[in-house]
């Protein structure tokens, strides 16, 4: 199955705005692991995040099969998990 990596810092204010929206995708039944880019280094380097929020999409092996950045409507985020 399908997950989200939603990765965001506790300093950063877009991740603040973001992170109910993030939540309410995690209640809508849509896989969403939250990392945290500062104490997470080794997922920021394997994902190539450059920027915060970002959203990766990976399928059960790991594997990203896409990637946003900053911060996007419930809408969005279902369409881009879906498609």
């Amino acid at each position: 199955m399908n997950k989200l990596i939603y990765i965001s810092a506790s300093w950063c204010g877009p991740c603040k705005m973001f992170g109910p929206v993030m939540a309410k995708i995690a209640e809508s039944g849509i896989p969403v692991q939250k990392l945290d880019a500062d104490k997470d280094q080794e997922s920021v380097m394997k994902y190539g995040v450059r920027s915060i929020p970002t959203v990766v999409k990976v399928d059960a092996n790991g594997v990203v099969l896409g990637k946003f950045v900053g911060v996007k409507n419930q809408e969005y985020i279902k369409a881009f998990y879906h498609g």
